[in-house]
């Protein structure tokens, strides 16, 4: 029987950077598009080769914004796949696509190449917040978007959303969970804003931070190219965060979506099967620039040099790379993982899932018992109330309480194991 495997394929293109994206992504002109689908397709044909022996059981095209490709460049990236590796027949094959870049005519051609789920852009259904995310629609073309999805015959749909934006308050945010959950979409992940680093809002709010009275405080951006919008305000203050993320989980759950995983929720038997591969600890290969990928306990990425990526010969650099990517590939952070790495990642990507981690499983996979490795961190974290173990259809989970939920960051940085002595 052929072993599982799961690709994800990163499109690093959009029509225009958002303000607090830091992801791989920028605009590129046509002929540098059409240049990256044909390397994209080379890359998929040598990883076709490598691992014929696997089955393919879900597909991810992300970005940047993959419906910015034409629908001739999606098909011709689609039939590479079909071409080059056993896909199965129950595969979840899924897209991203923000409204504006994505037409009737493209989605059913997305159907009719096999695609089954959509994950469409929206972040929130406030015009204003829009512009002052930086995002390209309004919310008027995301309906536009979702009802030619549902006309195209699409029936597994996700809908992003964000709160704690710009200017936002609670009613607005309500707003937007109500606009959405009225939609019925399949699956909805509600993320909170993180100001990064080198983004444009990481400059306007690292500014505005150093003022005292930021309550009221409306900033100027230098950079029009970016951003639209010319004055920025406030970010909701922290009560108002945790007020709406409470009102997430309580919305959706009223209008019936499970909460799978920290971010993520789903009417039942529609959760995101791709994302449930990364944090289960499967294997799964990444094309494109940038990507990541883990196989048989290895993790390496391409690299995110555009030029390295597109040019006809690129090197391996140590030979390394020999025994995990694909010749003529240039790869990078090549690292085969430990037993204690593979460990530690078992248990921080499995809190994030609201049934936990399983005991039985990890005897299964690491041939100990989990409090072996871990018994004092969780007890740890049981007497402050921040983990649980449960027992559920006949196993036992170690899982995150609602308060450990709040705090997760701090609860899995403790599941980090010493290895100053190796």
């Amino acid at each position: 029987m052929k072993k599982d495997i799961s690709i994800y394929i990163h499109i690093p293109f959009c029509v225009k950077k958002c303000a607090y994206c830091d992801f791989l992504s920028a605009p590129a002109c046509d002929t540098t598009i059409e240049k990256y689908v044909d390397r994209l397709c080379e890359e998929l044909r040598r990883y076709g080769e490598k691992y014929y022996d696997r089955r393919v059981i879900t597909v991810f095209f992300g970005g940047g914004t993959p419906s910015l490709l034409s629908a001739a460049q999606i098909t011709r990236i689609a039939e590479t796949l079909k071409s080059s590796f056993d896909i199965d027949e129950q595969a979840e094959i899924s897209i991203e696509c923000n409204p504006g870049t994505v037409s009737y005519e493209k989605l059913t051609t997305y159907k009719h190449i096999g695609i089954n789920r959509l994950s469409i852009g929206l972040q929130s259904a406030n015009d204003n917040e829009l512009r002052l995310l930086g995002r390209i629609h309004t919310y008027e073309q995301f309906l536009q978007t979702y009802n030619s999805a549902k006309d195209a015959g699409f029936d597994n749909i996700n809908v992003d959303i964000m709160s704690a934006l710009p200017g936002q308050t609670i009613e607005s945010y309500l707003a937007t969970l109500k606009a959405v959950v009225d939609l019925q979409p399949k699956h909805i992940s509600a993320y909170s804003l993180i100001i990064e680093d080198g983004t444009p809002f990481g400059k306007i709010y690292a500014d505005m931070s150093l003022d005292t009275d930021s309550d009221t405080q409306t900033h100027k951006a230098e950079d029009k190219t970016i951003v639209d919008a010319i004055e920025y305000p406030s970010l909701p203050d922290e009560d108002s965060e945790r007020q709406m993320y409470y009102l997430t989980e309580k919305m959706l759950s009223e209008h019936g979506y499970h909460r799978y995983e920290i971010s993520n929720y789903a009417y039942e038997e529609y959760e995101c099967k791709h994302n449930l591969v990364y944090w289960t600890g499967g294997d799964y290969i990444g094309v494109g620039l940038g990507a990541s990928s883990y196989v048989d306990g290895v993790r390496y990425k391409v690299t995110d040099n555009l030029d390295a990526y597109l040019k006809e010969q690129c090197v391996y650099g140590d030979g390394a790379t020999a025994n995990v990517g694909c010749a003529g590939f240039e790869y990078e952070d090549i690292m085969p993982l430990s037993v204690e790495d593979k460990m530690e990642e078992y248990m921080i990507t499995g809190l994030r899932l609201m049934r936990g981690v399983s005991k039985s499983k990890w005897r299964s996979i690491f041939g100990n018992d989990m409090s072996v490795i871990y018994g004092d961190v969780i007890e740890k974290y049981e007497r402050l109330g921040l983990l649980e173990t449960v027992e559920e259809k006949k196993d036992v989970f170690v899982r995150l309480t609602r308060h450990g939920i709040d705090v997760s960051n701090t609860v899995m940085a403790d599941f980090l194991l010493d290895k100053t002595d190796e």
